[in-house]
């Protein structure tokens, strides 16, 4: 019997965990994608191995990779990897680093695992089955209001000075119960979809950071779109997951920040 897409991602993401924790253990190996935003050898050992391996399996499937090694075929299939998702964090021996791993059927995204090695933490979604924690089905949070909410976020590692997520890291603080930054934006929308967190906003993410993140928090009944409620596409300026429950007044108060403070990416 073929091994279905999720069972494939799965087990692909384990294997590549294996390979960041094997990493973990020795001297980091960094080298710099410009001035701040660096790789190690363990992105570039994982992607080895998530890229072959998918290839092994659906070899007719484009894959978009983040460091580069990815393939494009002629298919409405396409993989989006993250082979380390926080590297920064990884290079400093900061546990909150990911794999991240999703199929979509052209705009329709079908499977995704988001993998954190170091807890043993695995996040699951296929289309139309819900979402799993470790094999257990996992919801949103129930959590009403915004001013009782736990909120995450993260920030670019470069350009930051034209970032506008500054002001909305402070006036989203001063609204909600906190805002947390953990610098792995593929957990903190696995978080969303747990209960952890009541929302996540970010600007300026790649496909590559957010699609298995989006199908975990749909599966899980949150919500996902930009500040404006409209649908977020994939490698949009902006993404904005919630519970669906304060998705409404986390808008507002978004817009109230749109207004008096700064502008939009990409507006």
């Amino acid at each position: 019997m073929p091994i279905s897409y999720l069972e494939a991602a799965i087990e692909i993401a384990r294997e590549a965990g294996e390979i960041l924790m094997e990493e973990l253990s020795r001297p980091p190996q960094i080298s710099y994608k410009g001035d701040v935003d660096l790789v190690t050898q363990a992105d570039k050992r994982s992607e080895q191995t998530i890229v072959s391996r998918l290839t092994k399996y659906f070899p007719d499937h484009s894959i978009a990779a983040e460091e580069g090694t990815g393939q494009e075929k002629l298919s409405e299939f396409r993989w989006h990897v993250d082979p380390l998702d926080g590297t920064t964090n990884f290079a400093h021996g900061y546990p909150c680093f990911s794999v991240s791993i999703a199929l979509a059927q052209k705009d329709t995204l079908l499977a995704a695992v988001v993998y954190n090695p170091y807890y043993k933490e695995l996040f699951a979604a296929a289309r139309g089955e819900g979402a799993t924690f470790n094999g257990k089905k996992i919801q949103v949070s129930k959590n009403a209001t915004l001013s009782t909410s736990l909120l995450c976020t993260g920030f670019p590692v470069h350009d930051r000075q034209h970032s506008p997520n500054l002001q909305y890291y402070g006036d989203f603080t001063m609204a909600s119960h906190g805002v947390r930054r953990d610098g792995s934006a593929a957990l903190d929308l696995a978080g969303v979809a747990a209960g952890r967190f009541d929302a996540f906003w970010e600007f300026g993410l790649k496909k590559w950071d957010t699609a298995a993140g989006v199908l975990l928090v749909e599966e899980a009944g949150g919500k996902v779109s930009d500040f404006e409620g409209k649908p977020y596409q994939l490698g949009g300026p902006l993404i904005l997951a919630t519970n669906g429950l304060i998705h409404d007044e986390v808008c507002a108060v978004a817009s109230r920040i749109t207004q008096t403070g700064p502008v939009l990416l990409g507006s």
